[in-house]
């Protein structure tokens, strides 16, 4: 029989994971090679998750990670880099093995994992919903072109770049008129 456990993180709650993302941040900052290891770390934490007997509602927020990761990853999004550098400072996190709880602790040793990507996908929701529209417009636009004889990589790059300049434009927008459903940003 399942069971509801609700529980409300509080302001400081809040600040307290912010805190951390933002020192596991300043301690890779700088560092040849860090953007590669926090996206390394960010697939390892969701595979993990995939692989792992986790409680479902550990499972299902770590699996909200793998598209974070692509995004980074997606030489066609071509994230800016005002936006990038919000998603790794966000993704961070998940490079400290030795976070708030190790994530080698049976049972709950990936919950402050689920916890705090819970708050990375609700804070980076505009960037993350742009990032799937434009993985959808690419495969719609490679299926048209195919459909209709057409190369798919012939002028891929123009119709790409117009598709990802109009969601870059709209994600900035709904972050700064607050539409992302979060009332301060985290990073």
């Amino acid at each position: 029989m399942p069971v509801t456990i609700d529980f409300e993180l509080s302001d400081s709650d809040i600040e307290h994971f912010v805190a951390m993302a933002r020192e596991a941040h300043e301690g890779m900052a700088g560092r040849e090679g860090a953007a590669e290891e926090i996206v390394a770390s960010t697939r390892a934490v969701f595979e993990a998750a995939q692989k792992a007997k986790l409680p479902e509602y550990v499972a299902v927020r770590l699996n909200k990670l793998g598209v974070l990761a692509d995004m980074v990853t997606d030489g066609e999004w071509q994230l800016p880099e005002e936006e990038l550098t919000r998603v790794l400072s966000a993704l961070a996190y998940f490079s400290n093995p030795e976070d708030l709880i190790p994530d080698r602790v049976p049972g709950i040793g990936f919950l402050d994992d689920a916890i705090m990507a819970e708050l990375v996908v609700t804070n980076l929701e505009p960037e993350i919903t742009a990032y799937q529209e434009f993985c959808a417009y690419r495969t719609a636009e490679e299926n048209r072109r195919a459909n209709r004889g057409l190369p798919t990589d012939v002028s891929r790059d123009d119709w790409l770049a117009e598709k990802r300049a109009a969601l870059h434009r709209r994600m900035r927008r709904q972050r700064s008129s607050g539409r992302s459903g979060w009332k301060a940003s985290l990073w």
